[in-house]
């Protein structure tokens, strides 16, 4: 076939149409002032806007004053452009702690004009954490708090792996602009049958071991979340219902409240403010 064969230009148009269909989209090109926060989608290599975050303010986070305390310095020495170590929360279910992520994000950005933006990955796109990360450094105007929620790994699950060369290990390092943040039920994120299973069919059991732990280790802060008494209950309830102007008497409140979180089996910060939902919704109100 000639180079200036006339059937050859329709050959190639569809070859090159082709290769278009399998090259990965071009990402667009990202605009941190655009959102005070994203989500990551890793497929498409693409940080979409948060237009409205769903957070509470901080002050009606109650019963984890010590680790609130903890997690806003260190997210305000970060937003200002000092040291500052990535965190883990981990602990009790519905305790407060992606809430105090973004409650904390939301009191340094204030402090610091915006220049500080919060990033969602989500758990099953970790193994994309280095190509955000490329992807944030280039944007070294501001600072960015990754944040992953109900970060664990499974047996069989490798990507861990990712996530520790990202925090600190690869050759590249974590970006000056960039801290992560993670919630977990697991102190350690990885299952105890998985930790011992590499213990018993390892040649070196410790060594073995310590591969897995390591992972935590990557956090600075491990900031831990237990459940809360009841004293601390009420002044969950009692917080929500002021702020939300909910007129009902103490007892009456108290009372209520202790019957749903016995319906509930648990008391915690999420199963307050599930009362509080009801108990406006019953009256009429609207939060």
């Amino acid at each position: 076939m000639k180079i200036d064969d006339p059937t050859l230009l329709p050959i190639l148009e569809r070859i090159a149409l082709a290769l278009e269909r399998l090259a990965p989209p071009v990402a667009p090109d990202f605009d941190p002032a655009l959102a005070e926060a994203f989500v990551w989608h890793a497929a498409s290599a693409r940080l979409e806007p948060v237009l409205q975050v769903n957070r509470v303010e901080i002050g009606l986070l109650k019963g984890i004053s010590q680790v609130m305390g903890i997690l806003t310095d260190n997210t305000q020495r970060f937003a200002k452009g000092a040291a500052a170590n990535n965190a883990l929360l981990w602990g009790a279910r519905g305790m407060g702690k992606s809430s105090l992520v973004k409650a904390a994000h939301a009191e340094a950005a204030r402090a610091t004009g915006g220049r500080l933006k919060l990033v969602e990955i989500h758990r099953e796109e970790i193994e994309s954490l280095p190509d955000l990360m490329r992807l944030l450094r280039a944007k070294s105007e501001f600072r960015f708090i990754l944040f992953c929620d109900d970060l664990s790994f499974d047996n069989d699950d490798t990507s861990y792996k990712a996530l520790k060369a990202a925090l600190d290990g690869g050759i590249e390092g974590r970006p000056e602009n960039v801290l992560f943040y993670a919630t977990s039920n697991r102190r350690h994120l990885l299952p105890r049958d998985m930790i011992e299973n590499e213990r018993s069919t390892a040649i070196n059991p410790d060594e073995a071991v310590q591969e897995k732990v390591s992972l935590s280790d990557r956090f600075g802060l491990w900031l831990g979340f237990h459940n809360c008494s009841q004293d601390e209950y009420f002044e969950m309830v009692e917080a929500y219902a002021r702020h939300y102007g909910i007129d009902e008497p103490i007892e009456a409140l108290r009372a209520g409240a202790v019957e749903w979180s016995v319906t509930r089996g648990s008391r915690s910060g999420r199963v307050a403010w599930q009362f509080i939902q009801d108990l406006a919704g019953r009256k009429g109100l609207k939060l």
